[in-house]
């Protein structure tokens, strides 16, 4: 029923910043997306006093820095360390978690394991707008799930699911998801740009006014960006991404924000069976099934954080079938391969242009670090010459487009790493090797290099 004093208002609304505008355009005047902007039905109010809906808000002054303690900061443990790591240490109380991935991937499934772990000590509410309570019963089932403090409850209108946050004063929440929330007061559909934001904004004034931890579930576009506004992300304190294919068993649990811990570390996990398993060393998961005696294969080490991570970055360089040489690229970005073969053809001699070109990362791993450049060269000279690179070598550092090796960050982590899983040889910039501070029983032999064609000799090729 349409309140007295108000009438229907038809906006756009972009669904990557949430600019609103009166009318379509095809490009948004604000972040300057094509094909952005979605109408939508709003209920504008003339009268606000006569509806009397804002609630006058207590007064606050403001406070010295130096008053403000942090000695009842707590964290809730997952249960799974992997997890804790990407959040910066477990889930801060009155935090907004976002957790989006690809269907399927295992949001839901992580959801309910951690309710199995911290359902024997805290008091948790699960509010799923997609499945009954039957189903949510059988999941648990499968997964071995089966505590007394662990409250279910299937509901979409978000004002309702405030109440209940209110009544029940749950230590954790867990919606899933939140397109499928509704906010009545809103015309729009469940899952549009309006009822998305507004349903977020409700969900975090809850959550930080009684202190409560809320991880929602978001789903994602086909782009793999988190559907709705780009607001969203702005509204909650941390975002994580599940990443890899689900052909593969293997999961990557990515932090794109975080306002309690870095951004940079990572969550490996294995799908199994009975939920997902973490992978506590994944460096002998991305090197296992490694051929031997083969070329066009070579070991990089990257850095997730403060982990340093193996892993096994393959090249094959092969004849041109066609007028144009093809390039392909999974894992790693194709316009740097493409940089890289052009350093390789000018400085070392080694003429691709007539020669297909295919890179692959193994085990669904994507290499974003330039510390990976010179494994990647490597494993396309040894292609190309056929000459097989030692199972025992691995090889970092940033190629620059003068051919030289430039340094990189945390040297020493890495050598140590290569050497704890049994690397004898390690290839690394000669900027790097003053500051190298390796523990004495480190025993792996240190090739420094200045240029991309001292690490080719140092292959033999």
């Amino acid at each position: 029923m349409k309140l007295a004093g108000s009438k229907l208002k038809s906006l756009y609304i972009c669904s990557e910043c949430g600019y609103e505008c009166a009318k379509w355009y095809g490009k948004c005047p604000s972040c300057g997306e094509w094909n952005t902007l979605n109408e939508e039905i709003r209920e504008s109010v003339k009268s606000s006093s006569a509806l009397n809906i804002q609630r006058k808000r207590p007064s606050s002054v403001p406070v010295q820095i130096t008053e403000i303690t942090t000695e009842d900061e707590q964290r809730y443990f997952t249960g799974l360390k992997e997890l804790d790591r990407v959040l910066g240490g477990g889930i801060v109380k009155g935090s907004l978690v976002l957790l989006g991935g690809d269907p399927g991937i295992g949001k839901s499934t992580i959801l309910m394991q951690v309710c199995s772990h911290l359902g024997k000590i805290l008091k948790i509410l699960y509010i799923s707008g997609e499945e009954s309570r039957r189903q949510i019963k059988l999941r648990a089932e499968r997964l071995g799930v089966n505590c007394s403090n662990l409250y279910v409850m299937t509901e979409t209108d978000i004002e309702v699911i405030a109440d209940q946050i209110q009544t029940q004063q749950p230590d954790l929440v867990m919606i899933d998801s939140i397109q499928t929330m509704n906010f009545k007061e809103l015309s729009s559909s469940p899952g549009s740009v309006t009822q998305v934001r507004e349903c977020t904004n409700i969900l975090m004034r809850t959550s930080k006014s009684l202190d409560i931890p809320c991880i929602v579930v978001g789903h994602v576009n086909k782009d793999g960006a988190i559907a709705g506004p780009k607001v969203l992300e702005h509204i909650v304190d941390a975002v994580l991404y599940f990443e890899g294919d689900k052909q593969m068993s293997y999961r990557i649990l990515r932090a794109v924000k975080n306002r309690y811990g870095s951004t940079n570390e990572i969550g490996v996990f294995q799908m199994n069976d009975t939920g997902l398993s973490e992978v506590e060393n994944p460096s002998m998961m991305l090197l296992s099934g490694r051929p031997k005696n083969v070329s066009g294969t070579c070991v990089a080490c990257t850095m997730e954080g403060s982990r340093p991570i193996l892993a096994e970055i393959q090249g094959l360089v092969t004849n041109s079938g066609y007028g144009n040489a093809r390039r392909m690229s999974t894992g790693f970005d194709y316009n740097r391969m493409s940089m890289l073969l052009a350093v390789l053809e000018k400085r070392c001699g080694y003429f691709f242009s007539s020669m297909d070109a295919y890179v692959n990362v193994i085990g669904g791993l994507r290499l974003d670090e330039p510390a990976t450049d010179l494994a990647l060269a490597l494993a396309l000279v040894s292609s190309l010459k056929d000459i097989v690179v030692s199972e025992d070598l691995i090889a970092f550092g940033e190629v620059g487009l003068t051919g030289e090796i430039r340094s990189v960050n945390n040297a020493s982590l890495r050598v140590t790493e290569a050497a704890r899983l049994g690397f004898r040889r390690c290839i690394m910039p000669y900027h790097n090797l003053k500051a190298l501070n390796l523990p004495k029983d480190c025993d792996i032999e240190v090739i420094a290099v200045r240029t991309i064609r001292d690490a080719v000799d140092a292959l033999g090729g």
